[in-house]
């Protein structure tokens, strides 16, 4: 089934970090096996290009603007705002460029999804989404962002000035509790991915509109990474999309990262936990293929992003389709 849409439906992918990568050095208009014969990222395999997205069918991604913090890991990432924004900025600029050159559309209403996805432009539609807010000065700074297309943010990574995170415990900040209080007067949708539980349910309470853009079920992999059922019920209650990650250590606990010992089945158990949960309609991709990983670490028979369609076989037939696009198209459409 490798690049082919299910039952006329395209490929949306809820989490895609493609100008993270650029900056990486990865030049994402090659073919894949061009840019893989000489990837500048050691130790992670490439896996997405254009041309593989489009051999995959996707027609719409939530396209990352990601700043990476500084530690013993990334010595280059930032310390302070000023260098966090200075990341977002160039993955920006890196995304018009992109623009310029045919290679993808940004999309900042749901009517310009819905007519992407009802057209022949064989360009990537792309949805802004900020991972992680320390590039947002403060709460002030939202309305730069958004009239710079960023539809979503997601206030954590791991812990930032707003908000505790992955493997970093903690609430909502008094900043973070103002941004996302200016998110829901301003219509900014809040991407729950990676907030610590503390933190999830300080925003909760204000009221957002949230989406979980690339979570996996906490029921199947322990950690606050993932969302407890309560989280995804909560996402479910504002009408959210939960997307599915296909990183290997997210997929089955235990695991030996690299090792290719995870199936797609695994995958698809996430899958059914959340539609026993909150129903298939808000069952979705965010496969985070780019992100920090490469094809050592995604499940078996997923080697490059045009194989990601074989996942699908793995579902009931009669919910595929909505969980390969339906369910973001009916969410951005709806949304934006």
């Amino acid at each position: 089934m490798g690049g082919q849409r299910v039952s006329g439906v395209p490929v949306i992918d809820g989490h895609l970090d493609l100008a993270y990568n650029a900056l990486n050095g990865r030049d994402l208009t090659l073919t894949l096996d061009v840019l893989q014969s000489g990837d500048p990222v050691a130790g992670q395999t490439a896996t997405v290009t254009f041309s593989e997205l489009r051999a995959a069918g996707t027609r719409v991604c939530l396209g990352t603007l990601f700043a990476l913090p500084h530690s013993a890991d990334a010595p280059g990432g930032y310390c302070d705002h000023a260098q966090a924004r200075a990341q977002a900025l160039a993955q920006l600029e890196t995304y018009q460029r992109w623009e310029d050159g045919g290679h993808l559309r940004r999309l900042r209403l749901g009517k310009e999804v819905a007519a992407h996805l009802a057209g022949t432009d064989p360009a990537l539609g792309v949805v802004l989404l900020m991972e992680g807010a320390d590039p947002v000065r403060d709460a002030d700074d939202l309305p730069f962002w958004i009239d710079a297309g960023v539809r979503m943010i997601g206030p954590a990574w791991g812990r930032t000035r707003y908000a505790g995170g992955t493997d970093a415990p903690g609430p909502l900040t008094a900043a973070g509790r103002d941004l996302v209080a200016a998110m829901c007067d301003l219509g900014v949708t809040l991407d729950a991915s990676h907030l610590d539980d503390a933190a999830f349910w300080d925003a909760a309470e204000l009221g957002p509109r949230m989406v979980a853009s690339h979570a996996n079920a906490r029921a199947r992999v322990p950690g606050n990474r993932h969302l407890s059922d309560e989280m995804a019920r909560a996402v479910v209650a504002t009408g959210g999309v939960i997307g599915l990650v296909f990183l290997d250590t997210f997929i089955r606990p235990g695991v030996h990262a690299g090792a290719k010992e995870v199936a797609l089945a695994d995958l698809a158990d996430h899958a059914r936990h959340y539609a026993k949960l909150v129903g298939w309609d808000h069952v979705a991709l965010g496969s985070d293929m780019d992100g920090g990983f490469g094809a050592e670490r995604t499940p078996v028979g997923i080697e490059r992003y045009r194989d990601l369609p074989r996942f699908l076989e793995e579902l009931p037939a009669e919910h595929r389709a909505a969980v390969s696009g339906g369910n973001w198209a009916r969410w951005l459409t709806a949304h934006l």
